[in-house]
């Protein structure tokens, strides 16, 4: 199995550099020089991919700025490190002109945590630049509270309806459950988060490469108590190990190296599951 060229015969890390103020995660955020020593530091980590964010997409923030900035953020960003790393990059992005002008710039892949449902012109966008795309679950109204991994499966089911009827290839695809970005009442997203992940081997259903992005985020805060983002590394890798057990075949993380190296015992491991 292969993504954007990249062979997933063993789980990869996708590193995550943030270029937008706002983004939760604040040791994210880069500028400048130091942007482009994140992404070459990530890749000599081992990183396989590299996915800018130019708008924080975290839905439980304020992060609405004007698409003309956003794009600002995603091409200055992408033109910086295009030459400086030799691994995929991917836009992280609901907006197709963003992603248009990414690619433009030079960017890979385009990650829509909307799974093709936001932006109308999306799926366009993919379809004519011919690029791999993350289709994230998405559902603005979550329909069935007690069973979130069928919840994620219909809402991904929807998503690929859309990719397949535009021409999108399913060697162009990979899915992504979307921790953290659901919110029902019930049950609190903590243990929707974590459903998911313990039952991410029924995503294997369709046959696409599992990608997850499970960094520092809020869920991994409500078990612990830990309420700063730069206090959950140690959760987030223990969350890591077992989404690889359950068959990821991309962890997206702000902390290559660790989550290489937890990747790879995890990986290990599941080998020997009888």
């Amino acid at each position: 199995m292969k993504f954007a060229g990249v062979s997933l015969d063993t789980p990869k890390v996708m590193g995550v550099i943030n270029v937008s103020p706002e983004s939760f995660f604040k040791g994210s955020v880069k500028r400048g020089e130091e942007l482009i020593e994140t992404a070459v530091r990530m890749v000599e980590e081992g990183a396989a991919f590299i996915d800018i964010g130019a708008k924080s997409t975290a839905p439980y923030l304020e992060t609405e700025i004007p698409v003309e900035e956003e794009i600002r953020r995603a091409v200055e960003a992408i033109r910086a490190i295009r030459d400086a790393v030799d691994v995929p990059i991917s836009i992280d992005t609901t907006n197709a002109k963003v992603a248009e002008e990414a690619i433009k710039a030079g960017a890979d892949i385009v990650n829509d945590v909307t799974g093709l449902k936001g932006d109308p012109e999306m799926v366009k966008v993919v379809k004519e630049y011919d690029v791999p795309v993350v289709i994230c679950a998405h559902q603005e109204n979550v329909r069935n509270f007690s069973d979130p991994v069928h919840e994620v499966i219909d809402s991904l089911k929807e998503s690929l309806q859309i990719a397949y009827k535009n021409g999108i290839e399913k060697e162009n695809i990979a899915i992504d459950p979307a921790i953290g970005f659901f919110r029902p009442e019930y049950p609190p997203w903590y243990v929707w988060d974590s459903k998911v992940i313990a039952n991410l081997k029924l995503l294997k259903v369709f046959g696409l490469p599992i990608l997850v992005g499970i960094s520092r985020k809020s869920f991994i805060g409500a078990i612990t108590g830990r309420e700063d983002p730069s206090e959950r590394l140690e959760g987030s890798l223990a969350a890591t190990a077992i989404a690889v057990l359950n068959g990821a075949n991309i962890i997206r993380a702000h902390d290559v190296k660790e989550t290489l190296d937890v990747i790879k015992v995890a990986d290990f491991i599941r080998r020997f599951t009888l």
